[in-house]
Order: structure tokens, then sequence, then C-alpha cells
């Protein structure tokens, strides 16, 4: 089911082929490598190298049918590259475990889909970017527990979820280099049968860090923190596209999915349009955020190594890699072709009547000497009144001879001032993109 989300550059990545690939690369690096410290003849590391080839399909469908027999899938690709290699092919695996093999080769497929997954943060990133900039000084009313507030602008709006997904790009950055590790220190970690110096050289050679202290398995608190981080990842996309929805309900109407010519919204209603790109988000998130929870769960194995988090990592890591980068590039999307209707912005900030301009109008008084509270007292009852169909806001506060006492029409007039509410936008937007 995953498979319909995938683009090819992620599918690739986690075929029975590819793991497979990656564990040949793992094997020769350690053969290389024990070549150099005199441990390998020289001339049979090389025949392992030449004859290894690359694995294809039908190499991984005899891998496969190996394992049929045997009941152990690294044994099963040991036994199949000594089919291919020849008796030269004793000198693979020395000293080593199966999870050497095996977590070393995890490493680079999560490093390969890290590389992806980046790149789609960063075309998130630029179409939040672009629409900000374009909507920077378009004003539109802030709501707090679903309540107008006071007014914002909808590129402020925007920016914030740009400084989010900044921080999002750092936390996924920080998980899989947390991942891109290997260990090929034997049975449970203790180097027994191979020397530290073999590990140091083929993870050179594969470009991974050594991890400084391993049982028979890398520990699973690193990946852990990667899955963590793809879940928090798509818990900010959903914050976005819960938004777009509320943003594009029929009583607000501010903003729309892109509809595109002879699309249809209901089976049953012809005038339906709905967010549908958003809901989609908002479900895979709960996906990622299960895949945190599983994540959490492999980190506790029994002593040295239990293989419980082997089944599992099956399944979320090519299912978490592959649902957040088709969920950054569907939020690209949708932020690139989200239509935005400042006109409707305007008129729904301008449907309390003024009532945006309340704590403008307390400051003001609380400015020439009432106290605090007896000025919330005077404003409020004004505010209530036309939230309660009396007359509009301004008006009212005109009207009520308790706050001339205080305030002149024309300073009353001063605090509802859309431009003055809204002066320091450029200043946010310089805090986060810079300039």
């Amino acid at each position: 089911m995953i498979a319909r989300y995938a683009r090819p550059e992620l599918s690739t990545i986690w075929t029975p082929e590819a793991r497979y690939g990656r564990w040949l690369e793992v094997e020769l690096a350690a053969c290389d490598a024990m070549a150099e410290e005199g441990l390998v003849p020289r001339e049979a590391a090389h025949a392992c190298r030449e004859r290894a080839g690359t694995i294809g399909p039908a190499d991984g469908a005899r891998i496969e049918e190996i394992e049929k027999t045997v009941k152990h899938d690294v044994i099963a690709f040991l036994t199949f590259l000594e089919e291919r290699i020849g008796p030269e092919a004793r000198f693979l695996h020395l000293g080593l475990t199966s999870s050497d093999v095996l977590d070393t080769g995890l490493a680079l497929q999560l490093r390969a889909a890290g590389r992806e997954i980046l790149a789609g943060v960063d075309l998130a990133r630029e179409a939040v970017k672009a629409r900000a900039m374009e909507h920077q000084h378009t004003p539109m009313i802030g709501r707090t527990h679903g309540i107008h507030a006071e007014p914002i602008t909808f590129g402020l709006k925007l920016a914030v979820w740009y400084d989010e997904l900044s921080r999002v790009r750092a936390r996924l950055e920080r998980g899989f280099e947390a991942v891109a590790v290997g260990k090929l220190s034997g049975a449970v970690g203790t180097f027994a049968n191979v020397p530290p110096a073999v590990e140091a050289r083929a993870l050179i050679a594969l470009s991974l860090r050594p991890v400084r202290a391993a049982s028979q398995v890398v520990q699973r608190d690193r990946h852990a923190e990667l899955f963590t981080a793809i879940a928090l990842a798509g818990a900010s996309l959903e914050k976005f596209a819960v938004e777009i929805r509320h943003l594009q309900r029929t009583e607000v109407g501010e903003v729309e999915e892109p509809f595109s010519d002879g699309q249809k919204g209901s089976s049953a209603m012809p005038h339906k349009k709905n967010p549908i790109l958003a809901e989609n988000l908002t479900g895979l998130a709960r996906l990622l955020r299960g895949y945190a929870l599983s994540a959490m769960e492999d980190v506790a194995l029994w002593h040295e190594r239990d293989i419980s988090h082997s089944s599992v990592e099956r399944v979320i890591a090519p299912d978490a890699t592959i649902l957040l980068d088709f969920m950054l590039r569907r939020f690209a999307r949708l932020a690139r072709e989200l239509r935005v209707r400042a006109d409707r912005m305007r008129e729904n900030l301008e449907r309390t009547r003024g009532l945006v301009y309340s704590q403008r109008v307390l400051l003001a008084l609380a400015r020439r000497g009432v106290p605090r509270q007896a000025a919330y007292a005077m404003v409020q009852r004004n505010a209530l009144r036309a939230l309660e169909g009396g007359p509009d806001f301004r008006n009212a506060l005109h009207a009520d001879p308790e706050i001339g006492e205080h305030l002149t029409a024309q300073e009353l007039s001063t605090c509802f001032d859309l431009d003055a509410q809204l002066a320091h936008v450029d200043h946010v937007f310089a805090r986060v993109f810079g300039g």
C-alpha cells in the first residue's frame, strides 16, 4: 500500500536487491580492509570485488530461494556470494556477525533516504518562503481559540511556518547523522575475531562513523531519535494542513486548495471543493507518529541483542521515509498552488466592526492614567454591545462619556490604525528570512 506514495528515488532504496547491494558494499569494504591489514590475501580481496558484480532482481530472488532452506537471510546472502565468486568468497565475513552487515547496511540505506527527504524539506521551505514574500503585507485576522483576536498578515503566518520548517530540517539532519554509523566489531562488540583497524578502514571507505561502543548491534536509541524527528516533521506538516483546512471552510473562505479542470469534489454534491490534499497530510502524520512509537519500543533489546527490532524496522524504515518524502513534496505543491483570497481576508478582518482594535483602546486609556482594570471594564462593555448587535465598536466608544473624559475623538481614531497594528511585520520577516 505504501508503494503508491513512493517516488522511484525512494522506493529503489528499499528493494530487496538494494538491501543486498548495501550488504555487499559492507562485505567488500571489510574484505579490502582486512587485505590492507594483512589478514586476507590481496589477490583474494581483489577477486571478490571483481566477481561480485552487482545485485539485481534475479539475484535477490536467488538469495530468497536459498533462505527458504537455510532460514537465515545473511547466510543465504553469503551462500549466494560463494556461488558467484568461488573459493575466494571464504575470505568474506571473516570475524563478523550478521548484525555487522545488517546494521551498517541499514545506515547506508537511511543515509540515501535522508538525502531525498532533506531535499523535500528544502522544496517545502522554498515554496512557503515564496508565498510569504508574496503576502508579506496581506492583512487578515489572527485567531486564538478559533475566535478573532488581532490583525496579522498572511505572510506572517507563513513566516512562522518557514521558521518551523527550518527546525524540522535541523532535527532531521541530526537524526540522519545519528544513524550514519556502522560497526564491524563481531558477535558481542568485543572485536574478538576482527581487529578495530579493519572496522576503521572499512567505515572510512563507506563514509560512515564507527560507534564508540556496541553490543552485537548498533544501539537503537539512535534510530528512535531519527524516527521521532520524522514524526515531528509529520506533525508540523499536519499543523500547516489543519490550518489550511480551517481557512478553507465555507464560513471562512480565505484560502483554497488547487482544484484542477475535471476534478470532482463529491459523488453526491457537484458543488463541493474539499481540502483533500491537506486532509491526506493530516492522516499520514498519524502513521509517522505510530512508527516513532515502534522505534522507541525497539530500544530495549535482551542483553547484547535479540531480533525483536528487526521485523519492525523492515516495515518502518521504508514506510516512514517514503511517507515523509511524499508528504513534503505534496505540501510543497499545496503551498505553491494555494489560492489566497485577500478580499475575503479583508472582509473577515472587518466582520467584527472594529473589535479587533480593543487592546489599542485599552492601552490608550492606561497611558492616560486610567487603572488597567477600570479601563478594561470600560472597553469591554462597549465591545460586548457591538458583539451583540449594537453600534459598531468605534461609534460605541465615541458615544461613551466616560471614555470621552480620557480620550479625544482623534485619539480614539488613532487606535483603529491597521498600519500601526502591523508596523513590525517587516522586522519579523528580517529575523526569519534575513536582510
